[in-house]
């Protein structure tokens, strides 16, 4: 849908849950690579524990939401490539630790 400005307005978005899956909870390694994965997509994203939101294209955002091991985390994906952005954040979250391999092997470059 076509706002006033010409620019396209999205009324649709794709929600997740995720639990952080590594030892060392959301470091700043990992959150930088989240960052770049973050980059490839033209959707806004943002993750969201309890009550903070990050938008994952600031480093210092996703740090301060603290997630340590285990923490349920909630993702918004809103934009016109938001299915692609949604399941790659899906793997990056995976318990193998997909995702470094996603951005090394990167479809999305």
């Amino acid at each position: 849908m076509n706002n006033s400005k010409g620019r396209v307005s999205y009324l649709l978005m794709k929600n997740l849950n995720v639990i952080v899956p590594w030892r060392e909870g959301l470091h700043l390694r990992r959150a930088a690579t989240l960052v770049q994965l973050a980059k490839f997509f033209r959707s806004a994203i943002c993750l969201r524990c309890g009550h903070k939101t990050a938008d994952l294209r600031s480093i210092i955002s996703i740090i301060s939401l603290c997630a340590s091991m285990g923490t349920a985390l909630e993702v918004e994906v809103t934009g016109e490539d938001e299915q692609e952005a949604a399941s790659a954040l899906k793997r990056a979250f995976s318990p193998q630790g997909g995702y470094s391999s996603l951005i090394e092997n990167s479809t999305y470059q």
